[in-house]
């Protein structure tokens, strides 16, 4: 079995970006909901829903690019 070192790399990297967003993006969120009363609820909100979707969107393309990389996928 052949491990296409590029593609482990990237997928790597695209893990490595989502770590930190998964503890951003939570902590983002409960301070908006601790700060209910300030008139930059939704934003903060918002932004923290964001930043916690992108953290899945990375842990999802990097598992498919890691196993990519792993087992011999041949696209057609």
């Amino acid at each position: 079995m052949s491990v296409k070192k590029q593609l482990l790399d990237k997928g790597i990297k695209l893990m490595l970006y989502a770590l930190p967003l998964m503890f951003i993006g939570p902590s983002v969120i409960y301070n908006a909901f601790i700060n209910k009363q300030n008139v930059w609820h939704w934003l903060v909100l918002a932004v923290g829903l964001f930043l916690s979707g992108l953290a899945v969107y990375f842990m999802f393309k990097g598992i498919k690019t890691l196993t990519d990389a792993l087992f011999d996928h041949d696209r057609k």
